[in-house]
């Protein structure tokens, strides 16, 4: 689904991506791992459109998106969510999940006015949209709520349930798993296995827990000073000897034994 070539980004001297090739497989759950600085973030900013790339090329379904800004992308299903949750705090979870779907009848003057009817049809589908997914992520204890007085990990999910609002082809989640507990880690867990499963959902997920990586994906690829080192089964992975040798400064094995 995804296919980056040769892909550069450059902060004046700093080389953040440098020269990374990669493809992410439709229908797969790929995890991006590597030592912190590696250039993953940067190199998820670049496919999502935040960044403009200084060389290189990035395509979808064999289209060339190279440089697209994130609101075309959202229009052709590539989404992606950050590490820290961007939730409307003053909007609750339900309406959090109702502002998403685009050209909304209701933000046009001229149809709230003449068309109020076909207004309120549309609110009507989205509200039952907003619901489904909140019944999916099974968070109705909250659906009320205002989003900003939720937990670290809760935001998570609404951020995932954003992305079920609409056609999304493929989401690239940044950290899902930071500052979340071991349990609603495992809730997130399970729904983006769900939604790969019964959905058909493309992901690639950037990811420190190596527990959760394990878990969810298939393949990994690690990155290192913004190039792709490896890329394989998470075992595959773990022991090549270059991943060994950058991971941290001291390597996944020691990293694990010392947890």
């Amino acid at each position: 689904m995804i296919k980056v070539h040769d892909l550069h980004k450059s902060f004046g001297g700093i080389h953040a991506v440098n020269g990374a090739t990669l493809e992410i497989q439709t229908g797969s759950i790929t995890g991006l791992i590597g030592p912190n600085g590696a250039g993953k973030t940067t190199l998820f900013n670049v496919i999502a459109g935040h960044y403009q790339p200084t060389s290189g090329r990035v395509e979808l379904d064999g289209e060339d998106i190279t440089g697209l800004p994130p609101h075309e992308l959202f229009g052709k299903g590539l989404l992606r969510t950050f590490q820290l949750a961007h939730e409307f705090s003053t909007l609750t979870v339900r309406e959090n999940l109702m502002m998403v779907p685009p050209n909304q009848p209701g933000e046009s003057l001229m149809d709230t006015w003449l068309r109020p009817s076909k207004v309120r049809e549309h609110e009507a589908q989205v509200r039952a949209k907003a619901d489904e997914v909140i019944e999916f992520l099974e968070i109705g204890h909250v659906a009320d709520e205002l989003a900003g007085n939720l937990s670290g990990g809760q935001k998570k999910l609404i951020e995932l349930g954003r992305t079920m609002m609409v056609d999304a082809k493929i989401v690239f989640l940044d950290e899902v798993g930071a500052g979340v507990n071991r349990t609603l880690l495992g809730k997130i867990g399970d729904a983006i296995v769900r939604l790969n499963q019964e959905r058909g959902y493309t992901f690639c997920l950037i990811e420190h827990d190596m527990e959760f990586v394990a878990r969810l994906c298939d393949p990994v690829i690690c990155m290192a000073e913004g190039m792709v080192l490896a890329q394989g089964t998470i075992d595959e992975v773990k022991n090549n000897e270059a991943v060994i040798e950058s991971y941290l400064g001291t390597g996944l094995k020691n990293k694990e034994a010392k947890a």
